[in-house]
């Protein structure tokens, strides 16, 4: 009797693992393709004309995408594109998109920055925030790139910044939640980033007028 009781027992406690391997492997689905993606955003758009569409917006998808694949050249009227809060790894060429001005791929799981090439020469706005990226490698081919959102990302080091010069018409940066940072509020943090990027207009949403600047030359000189 004491043994059938322990069988029993061995197999009501095998059963929930079981139960939970079948569940785990049920549970786990493909990402959404990009094909698929803008189907349903044609779909809840009135069945409008991806092709014929200047702003698309493939956001938030359940399940969400994975990969950026060519089928996102059809959108060759798009002059928005939002691809933002999917699990997106890495950012790839898109050739067909000639009058690409605004990116949005914020809260994706992106490495780094690539395959902006071929929409360099159109690409106004670029809102990348809530990655993994490390370095602004990637955007000197962006040369009328005015905003660049990328805040809440992994960039340590100041000198990465050298790399905006390269964008002459950037005026409008997000950087905070950056681990280069740490330590520091955003005014703190402010001259820093203009010693590399002098001719910027807003930094971390704030517009700089210069007045900061004045009161800290006030302060000085009432000091002495």
């Amino acid at each position: 009797q004491d043994n059938s009781r322990r069988r029993q027992g061995l197999q009501s406690s095998a059963c929930p693992q079981k139960f939970l391997k079948v569940a785990a492997t049920t549970t786990i689905m493909p990402g959404t393709n990009c094909q698929k993606a803008i189907q349903i955003w044609s779909e809840k758009n009135e069945n409008a004309n991806p092709e014929a569409a200047t702003t698309v917006k493939l956001m938030c998808l359940s399940p969400p995408i994975e990969k950026m694949d060519s089928s996102l050249n059809q959108l060759a009227s798009v002059t928005h594109l939002s691809l933002s809060t999917n699990c997106i790894d890495k950012m790839i060429p898109l050739p067909a998109l000639k009058n690409l001005e605004i990116l949005s791929l914020g809260r994706n799981m992106i490495k780094k920055i690539s395959g902006l090439e071929e929409v360099g020469a159109t690409l106004r706005e670029l809102w990348i925030s809530y990655n993994s990226i490390g370095t602004l490698d990637g955007l000197a081919p962006c040369t009328k790139l005015t905003t660049l959102f990328i805040s809440n990302n992994k960039i340590k080091d100041w000198g990465e910044l050298v790399k905006l010069q390269a964008n002459p018409e950037l005026s409008n940066v997000l950087l905070f939640g950056n681990p280069m940072y740490e330590g520091l509020t955003k005014k703190q943090a402010r001259p820093k980033v203009l010693e590399h990027l002098p001719r910027i207009a807003t930094l971390d949403g704030e517009l700089l007028t210069g007045e900061d600047d004045a009161e800290e030359e006030g302060a000085a000189e009432e000091g002495a």
